[in-house]
This record gives structure tokens, C-alpha cells and sequence, in this order.
């Protein structure tokens, strides 16, 4: 971690304090405490187990498509401090940028070589990536009417985050299923921007875009031949999703809230779509602000959805956070892959 990152983790505190400070100024003490005496303490750990295993069917993912036969057994440690190292840089990072480098420094630390570590970290963005098209294109369907009716003004930054996120994965899904076009259609509008901007800039932007495309779709084509794996990987991601989706639902069940599970995690995605445009390390302020507006829809009290709301993010950020931390200082050894004969 350096100087940057510091000031990452500074500025989430710095926001996070101030959201504090205002919600704790605009809200009674007395209905926060009425709210904390009749929490579900049972749910409140559960919330807590939900995250530690939302970690454990990463590290699980990783582990399964790292497997070779020919290798020496890497510990359960090695494969689960990688989720958590990436739940630290994606929390103090603009945008969730540090996630992915950090997860292949924590590869590397393990023994994976470079390259062969980013085909894996590549091979499981892939499979997350389709099963989170599928989730966020049911939740537009069949929730999205529930904010469009009585959150306009949130519902057009949603749509905008939707719109950002499904163009990514179907940049992504064309790379793997239509090469060739995707390759014509990035020379294409590549030669477009030369018309307008310099082409030294653009011819760059070229050579890095038609590079990612030719790694991504190398190790796509990798990841078909791998049936079990790829069977194994996107069942762990659907039960990832479905764990981390729901622990809004289980914060409401610590809140002693009656409410559909479906509609919560309808809810909870759409939070999530807000939260990928917002331009601050973890998304700090619109989090909290979304969480809130949105799910005042099943919480009467004030003092209960002030709790609900920390309770959620310090589960869902924080806790991974200080996880991080302790993945970060404690390395496992280092086991050098051993070379196919």
C-alpha cells in the first residue's frame, strides 16, 4: 500500500463521518436506540456469515479454476485472502480500480506466475460477467418499476449505471462470440476518433484496446474447453451473488422489518447499478444516501433505517476493509508452480 492508497482509506473515513454526523443530527438518539434494543442478534451475526461467505465462494472460484493436477496444494488461505485484499482496494480506490491489480499481487505473493495469474483473475471476470448480465437485466424487467414510480430523479442515474455496466459485458460477450466484428468495429470507430483527435493519442488507444481483446478472447476460448471447471466456477458465482445480494434482506431481518426478499434484493441491485458511476473510493455519500432513500420504502422509522444503513455498509464495506488489511500484512508461503512436463 502507498501514499495513494492511504488517502483512499482517508477520504472514505473523512465521508463516511460526515454521513455519520448528519444522519445522527437529523435523527432523535432515542429512536436509534429503540431500534438497537429490539435488533435480532441472530440475523445481525448472520449478516456477517453472509459476508464471510460471499469471500469464501470467491476464493472457492479462484481455487477451482487454479487447480491443475500437476501442482503442489496451495492453503485454504492463500486463495481466500485474495477476495478480501480485493474487497480493500475496491473499497479505497475511484471506481473499484484497485481490485483487479491487487488481486494479482496477492497471486503473485502466492506463487502463480504473472501471466498465468492474470489468465485466471481474466477466465473468473469472464463468468462473473455473465451471470451479473443475467441478474441485472431481470432486476430492469421485473423491479425497476418499483423506483421509477417513486424515485424518478434516482431511477435516471440507475438507468445510466445499468446502461454502463451492460455495455461493458456485451463489449465483452462480443469479444468471445463475434471476434472478428469486434475487432472491425473497434478499427472503426478507432479511425472515427483520429478524425477528430491526434493520432499519435489514438493509435495507442488502439494497441492497448485490440490487445485486451486479443488476451480476453484467447482465454475465453481457454475457459470452453474447461467444462467442469467453467460448470463448477459459475455455479460458485451464482451462489456468490445470490449470498451478497440478500444481506440487505437479512439487515432488515436484524431490524425486525417484515419484507419481500425478492423485492429487497430487487432493491439491492439497483443500489449497486447507482453506485458503479459515482467517482469517489467505495462510492462514499451516494451509498449511503441511495440505501436510504430507496429503502425507506420498507422502513417506517427513521432511527431503524439509519441503523439498517450502517449496519449494511460497515457489513458490506468496512468489514471487508479491515479483512483486507489483515490480508495484506499476513502473506501466506510462497509454492512455485511446478512446469508441465
Amino acid at each position: 500500500m502507498n501514499k495513494k492508497h492511504l488517502w483512499g482509506i482517508l477520504i472514505v473515513l473523512a465521508i463516511s463521518a460526515f454521513v455519520l454526523y448528519t444522519d445522527l443530527k437529523t435523527t432523535p438518539i432515542h429512536e436509534i436506540q429503540k431500534a438497537a434494543q429490539g435488533m435480532n442478534w441472530f440475523a445481525f451475526v448472520l449478516v456477517f456469515a453472509l459476508m464471510l461467505l460471499s469471500y469464501i465462494c470467491e476464493a472457492a472460484i479462484l481455487a477451482t479454476l487454479a487447480k491443475r493436477k500437476d501442482e503442489p496444494k496451495r492453503s485454504k488461505w492463500s486463495f481466500f485472502r485474495i477476495p478480501i485484499i480485493q474487497a480493500l482496494f475496491n473499497a479505497i480506490t475511484p471506481m473499484s480500480t484497485g481490485g483487479q491489480p491487487s488481486q494479482l499481487a496477492a497471486m503473485v505473493q502466492m506463487g502463480i506466475e504473472g501471466g498465468r495469474a492474470t489468465s485466471l483473475l481474466l477466465m473468473k471476470f469472464i463468468i462473473y460477467q455473465v451471470v451479473v448480465l443475467f441478474a441485472y437485466v431481470l432486476t430492469i424487467i421485473f423491479g425497476f418499476h418499483m423506483v421509477a414510480t417513486k424515485f424518478s430523479a434516482l431511477a435516471i442515474f440507475i438507468v445510466i449505471g445499468f446502461i454502463i455496466h451492460i455495455s461493458s459485458i456485451l463489449f465483452l460477450l462480443a469479444i468471445m462470440f463475434a471476434y472478428n466484428w469486434t475487432k472491425n468495429t473497434t478499427n472503426f470507430f478507432m479511425n472515427l476518433l483520429a478524425k477528430f483527435i491526434k493520432k499519435e493519442r489514438v493509435e495507442k488507444w488502439r494497441s492497448a484496446t485490440m490487445e485486451k481483446i486479443e488476451t480476453f478472447y484467447s482465454e475465453s476460448q481457454k475457459l470452453k474447453k474447461e467444462k467442469k471447471k467453467l460448470l463448477v466456477s459459475t455455479f460458485l458465482t451464482v451462489l456468490q451473488l445470490l449470498i451478497f445480494y440478500s444481506i440487505p434482506y437479512v439487515v432488515l431481518m436484524a431490524l425486525n422489518v417484515n419484507a419481500s426478499w425478492l423485492a429487497v434484493t430487487q432493491m439491492n441491485i439497483m443500489i449497486i447499478m447507482f453506485m458503479a458511476i459515482i467517482p469517489i473510493p467505495g462510492a462514499s455519500g451516494g451509498a449511503e444516501y441511495s440505501f436510504q432513500t430507496l429503502f425507506a420504502t420498507f422502513v417506517s422509522s427513521h432511527g431503524a433505517l439509519v441503523l439498517g444503513m450502517f449496519l449494511w455498509r460497515f457489513a458490506t464495506y468496512f468489514f471487508g476493509m479491515i479483512l483486507g488489511i489483515f490480508g495484506w500484512i499476513f502473506k501466506p508461503k510462497k509454492i512455485s508452480s511446478r512446469k508441465n512436463n
